[in-house]
């Protein structure tokens, strides 16, 4: 079982995540943001982890830096659970119909963060729930996954639907890549890690 524990307290947020790669999708996610706490959600759902996440931020100054903390501790927990990637796909992509919506995310668990996010400008906010959180949140991920990271709305209206599109999609694309392929001897690279 990969499984993972991550504690991160700063002077703005206290996380607590618990993740297990392989779960059944059952997400117990406590964040205080309600659209944020159901985008958490349908990521566990239908990435097939069990992800448990708990976090008081400064909410009353911003959503931010609990959306950000939040990305940086899923990172980190993934980072934690593959350890040394042995026997992982590696790669992953999906892309998400939601009604008007599609889009394209693709992960690669390579060792190196990296993020091109393409998303329509001036998104209306979702509950107060700003659109360009997505792409924080994201961002966080990346780096502290260490993994490439692509996602684009490729055409869209809806500021819900297309924030749900690329969390689902981020879903599926992190269930292919954490995937173990019994015809992979050691790490997927020809370095001999990542």
């Amino acid at each position: 079982m990969r499984t993972a524990t991550i504690q991160r307290k700063t002077g703005e947020t206290d996380i607590h995540i618990a993740l297990t790669i392989e779960g059944r999708g059952t997400g117990n996610i406590a964040t205080k943001i309600p659209f944020f706490d159901h985008m958490l959600t349908l990521f566990a759902r239908h990435s097939l982890v069990d992800l448990d996440v708990k976090a008081d931020g400064d909410i009353e100054v911003d959503f931010h830096h609990t959306v950000e903390d939040t990305g940086i501790a899923l990172g980190q927990a993934f980072a934690q659970a593959l350890g040394g990637k042995k026997g992982i796909r590696r790669y992953g992509h999906a892309y998400l119909p939601m009604d008007e919506t599609l889009a394209r995310v693709v992960v690669d668990f390579s060792g190196r963060p990296y993020l091109e996010y393409r998303a329509p400008s001036g998104v209306s906010s979702i509950n107060g729930f700003a659109f360009q959180l997505v792409e924080e949140f994201l961002r966080a991920f990346s780096v502290h996954a260490g993994c490439n990271l692509h996602a684009e709305i490729l055409y869209g209206r809806d500021a819900h639907h297309m924030a749900e599109a690329i969390f689902k999609g981020l879903a599926k694309a992190v269930d292919a890549a954490c995937q173990i392929d019994p015809r992979v001897e050691g790490v997927p690279s020809t370095k001999g890690m990542l």
